[in-house]
């Protein structure tokens, strides 16, 4: 039915469009550019019209117009470019057709790699599936490959099948999500939608519209070094302070012994000596009470740990990066409840939980276009054992196809 959506899936896995988190620039790295400009030929090619490029937040953004003659509210799909800091070089793809839900899936030649049922149980879900996986060595690209080829797949078939009524549907492919800073210069003038949707979500069915609450900690701890023989009521050693704070966080919130709405301290880095030691956390709650009271605790052991010292001992740089975008859309459930529909119509039970993470949704619900999060295939994201389902990508693209429909009823 949609004979586009796997060569051009492989074509854009192939396609190499890591971020850079050390860059200053935007998008932050040239690879995305360029596979900017290759999106908006192929929007070009299918028939999309007002094709642009924007110069200052990297996005790509193009319009299906309306093919009815009543007021429609304005819809938006939107899926992001780069992939994850795991090696995307030369990606090369493996296609394994009628999996049977049991066997082992070795990656590369060597079977060093393999995808199996022991590690990975959500393999017994894709019994007569095509999957499509990596060979071992790099990350796949469906998180969100997958989602730029879902929405282009379905506004090709928009296009190509007018007898389906639909409202104005805007497209929207951008940088950088998986750095965090994506959608901080999202223009939402410029994307002119009442609601949208990231096709950027995990295995069939998911339908989320809570994140977390997000803030980043980047903590300096200044030492005092002397020779560790003449070191008594002298030195003070900066790794020691940084053991001695990360010691005062609580051990049960961490990322490891945490699930569904817990929040958690994750310690992201840690580099030193003596002398100065640097950590970098991530801060993450789904409720916002307790996400500031996360915050008010990193701030409390640094004042208590600076109180015994003259100067300060302990330095924090602590910035909020997104904020559960369930806060906007429980205002007007009627965007969940379009895509819940969609998704029953074409044989999907929906999975509505809140993502331990964030999208680019999150940012843009709060910029004033309310975006959940929909499903776009990918499992075992950011690795060597990342796989998606075509028979999933498929769904999605129904999904797309039936919510810009059932919009315009």
């Amino acid at each position: 039915m949609y004979e586009n959506l796997l060569p051009r899936f492989l074509r854009y896995v192939k396609t190499e469009t890591r971020s850079d988190a050390t860059s200053t620039t935007t998008p932050s790295t040239q690879t995305q550019v360029a596979f900017a400009h290759e999106l908006m030929k192929e929007l070009e090619g299918i028939g999309m019209q007002n094709i642009q490029y924007n110069e200052s937040n990297g996005y790509v953004i193009a319009t299906l117009p309306s093919n009815v003659d009543h007021p429609v509210r304005k819809i938006g799909f939107i899926a992001h470019m780069d992939t994850a800091d795991f090696n995307a070089v030369n990606v090369n793809p493996q296609i394994i057709e009628a999996y049977d839900g049991e066997s082992t899936i070795k990656l590369d030649k060597e079977g060093k790699y393999t995808l199996n049922t022991k590690d990975f149980p959500n393999l017994k879900n894709y019994r007569d599936h095509t999957l499509i996986t990596t060979d071992g060595t790099t990350l796949l690209g469906a998180d969100d490959k997958s989602g730029i080829a879902e929405i282009m797949t379905a506004m090709e078939y928009l296009i190509k099948h007018p007898e389906i009524k639909h409202g104005e549907v805007r497209v929207g492919f951008g940088p950088d999500e998986e750095i965090g800073i994506g959608a901080d210069k999202f223009d939402v003038k410029q994307f002119d939608t009442d609601f949208a949707y990231t096709m950027d979500g995990g295995p069939l069915g998911e339908l989320q519209y809570e994140t977390f609450s997000a803030a980043q900690a980047e903590i300096t701890l200044h030492g005092k070094n002397v020779h560790p023989g003449t070191a008594k009521d002298t030195m003070i050693n900066a790794l020691q302070l940084a053991i001695d704070f990360h010691n005062q966080l609580p051990e049960e919130d961490r990322p490891e012994k945490t699930e569904g709405r817990q929040g958690f301290y994750h310690l992201l880095a840690v580099d030193g000596n003596v002398e100065e030691a640097k950590m970098t956390y991530i801060i993450r709650d789904h409720d916002h009470e307790k996400f500031e009271a996360r915050k008010g605790l990193v701030k409390e052991i640094q004042e208590k740990m600076n109180q015994p010292y003259e100067e300060e001992r302990v330095e924090i740089k602590m910035f909020d990066q997104y904020y559960n975008m369930g806060e906007i859309i429980e205002k007007d459930m009627s965007v969940i409840d379009l895509a819940k529909e969609a998704m029953e119509q074409v044989g999907i039970t929906p999975v509505i939980e809140p993502i331990r993470g964030g999208t680019d949704g999150s940012k843009i619900s709060f910029l004033g276009i309310p975006t959940p999060n929909i499903f776009a295939g990918g499992e075992n994201m950011h690795g060597r054992f990342e796989f998606v389902s075509l028979q999933t990508m498929e769904k999605a693209v129904d999904v797309i196809i039936k919510i810009a429909e059932n919009n315009a009823k």
